[in-house]
């Protein structure tokens, strides 16, 4: 193995947004992540949305107004 082309490995902690914290080793000092498997929802099961910027809100309100008419009956 060549010395000196291999880039240093750290023992790092991983903090997510939730708050949760994992020790692991990487080439990273300090590694942030918005989302973790402690608050995931494939690994939780429970729905999380996360709207920051109010897309949710705009795609309701946008599309609350388009609802689909009715054919009209024959008399």
């Amino acid at each position: 193995m060549k010395q000196g082309i291999h880039p240093e490995y750290f023992e790092t902690k991983v903090r997510c947004a939730c708050g949760a914290e994992v020790e692991t080793r990487t080439t990273l000092k300090d590694l942030h992540v918005e989302i973790c498997s402690q608050c995931h929802p494939f690994f939780t099961g429970k729905q999380k949305l996360l709207d920051t910027a109010g897309r949710i809100e705009k795609f309701k309100r946008k599309y609350a107004k388009t609802q689909p008419q009715e054919p009209a009956s024959p008399q």
